[in-house]
């Protein structure tokens, strides 16, 4: 029996090797982060092999034996506080995991999805599918493959949404997604039967340099760190974390699109307080770690949509976007450009779709992904089957696999389960908002005048200060006092779509 002395000794050598697997893993980071933002595109070869070694180092200090035993004595023990305790259960859960898979099946895994990467870079870039499925399917085979060393107990897919959202399954999921296709389809053909907004003005030209200029004063304005943090521009926009005090933001421009830059932005940023908001003392264990991929996204969703998209922010930012472009928004109010930005049209792109329509190309990659795991669609069939859903759920044609099939870098690096966590955010993310309101009956106002540090502290309170304590449905319910509730969302939605576009949504 170790005494007290004992057990704090052993708890700091956990420590010690738990944070050296996150330097590892954060340094692989680092390289992708690279390979996506700064690396010469013939550089591809050696990067998947270091990107791999840095893989396999981390994956074998959190999965070696002698580290399985202090994890077990650390949890046997009584003297542990409670946030040791429950970074050593988080611990002890991962390691058990892990160990599923082997370190050649991690190397191998790593490889292949930088392999995967660069063969999806060239297809895209050559609108060419057939340059991107061969590797693809041996993605796929892989994750199958670590389907099976999990383990599941109703449908293979579900071992994979644990990795991304504890706890959550294709049943839950089921039941989301279809309130999403009655109750949003609903809502959604009651906008198509009206008049269109207009939002041509926010497709003139634009200077990508003052764009970015004004993303920069809009992140500093809501709270990231620019001291601990950065922007750039990437193929496909995406926060990365090295540390509470080290994260990196991508976005990517377009001249003759003024909202794609801004809300892209927007997006990232509110992945990037979140990740800055991260206790830096628990640097690399559980509790210094995201509660999961739908929280996150919930985090991002409020910034761009809640707040970003929301009549009071409109207020405070449209003044200094006209700073900028004078000549560009002479003649356009406040009011147009709040209707303008939340415009509601069936469209191809995922990451340019309003926030109705936007969960439709999430429920079609949520289709895709549970078939292609079960092995009910094959990887070759995937432009048809993505050409038929996109006809089904938002009536519009696939021109081309650029902007079809290939358009999410997600497949490549082998991130199936992801997808479902973007709506499973959206939801969270509007009874975050809701319940941030309710603290703070003043908020909107605050928001107006450019004032978001109350709804930055309340979410650091409520949300980012657990960690991994809590899995999204105990955080929620904590936070605003339920489970995700589509219902909260639904009625957000209608009402303010209601109002813009002119409904009876009684």
């Amino acid at each position: 029996m170790k005494n007290k002395t004992d057990i704090q000794a052993l708890y700091f050598q956990y420590v010690e090797t738990t944070q050296k697997a996150a330097d590892f893993s954060n340094a692989g980071a680092l390289l992708d982060w690279d390979q996506e933002v700064n690396m010469p595109s013939g550089s591809a070869t050696f990067r998947a092999r270091q990107s791999a070694s840095l893989a396999e180092y981390a994956h074998l200090l959190i999965t070696n034996d002698s580290y399985g035993k202090v994890l077990q004595q650390l949890a046997d023990s009584a003297f542990l506080n409670e946030s040791q305790r429950a970074n050593v259960m988080l611990s002890l859960e991962d390691f058990q995991k892990h160990k599923r898979l082997s370190t050649s099946f991690i190397n191998t895994l790593t490889n292949q999805s930088s392999v995967s990467f660069q063969a999806w870079v060239v297809a895209k870039k050559n609108n060419q599918f057939s340059l991107f499925y061969p590797q693809l399917e041996k993605m796929i085979a892989l994750k199958r493959q670590q389907c099976d060393l999990y383990g599941f107990q109703t449908h293979p897919y579900d071992a994979l949404l644990d990795d991304y959202d504890k706890g959550i399954t294709t049943i839950r999921l089921d039941e989301i997604f279809g309130e999403v296709k009655i109750q949003l389809s609903e809502l959604l053909e009651k906008i198509l039967q009206k008049p269109q907004v207009e939002d041509v003005f926010l497709h003139q030209t634009f200077d990508i340099t003052s764009q970015f200029s004004l993303s920069i004063e809009i992140l500093k304005s809501i709270g990231f760190n620019f001291e601990q943090g950065r922007q750039d521009y990437s193929e496909h926009p995406f926060t990365t974390s090295f540390s509470p005090q080290d994260v990196r933001i991508t976005t990517r421009a377009e001249q003759a699109n003024f909202k794609g830059l801004i809300w892209s932005s927007i997006h990232e940023g509110g992945h990037a307080l979140y990740e800055q908001g991260l206790p830096p003392d628990a640097y690399g264990l559980p509790l210094g770690m995201p509660a999961s991929l739908s929280i996150h996204e919930s985090q991002s969703r409020l910034w761009e949509n809640c707040v970003g998209r929301s009549a009071a922010f409109l207020h405070y930012f449209f003044p200094l976007a006209k700073q900028k472009f004078s000549t560009e928004f002479e003649h356009v109010e406040t009011s147009m450009i709040y209707k303008a930005i939340n415009k509601v049209q069936p469209s191809l792109i995922r990451t340019e779709a309003d926030e109705l329509t936007y969960h439709f190309h999430v429920l079609i990659r949520y289709e895709i992904e549970k078939a292609l795991i079960a092995g009910e669609i094959q990887c070759k069939d995937l432009p048809t089957v993505w050409k038929e859903m996109y006809s089904k759920y938002l009536k519009v044609d696939v021109p081309n696999d650029t902007v079809g099939v290939l358009q999410d870098v997600h497949w490549s690096h082998g991130s199936f389960g992801y997808f479902p966590t973007y709506s499973l955010g959206s939801f969270y993310a509007v009874q975050f908002f809701e319940a941030a309101k309710s603290a703070n009956p003043n908020l909107e106002h605050e928001i107006q005048n450019g004032n978001f540090q109350f709804l930055l502290q309340w979410l650091r309170q409520h949300v980012h200060c657990y960690g991994r304590q809590y899995n999204s449905e105990v955080l929620s319910k904590l936070s605003t006092g339920s489970v995700l509730d589509f219902s909260v969302f639904l009625q957000y939605a209608r009402e303010k779509y209601g109002a813009i576009y002119g409904l009876d949504v009684n």
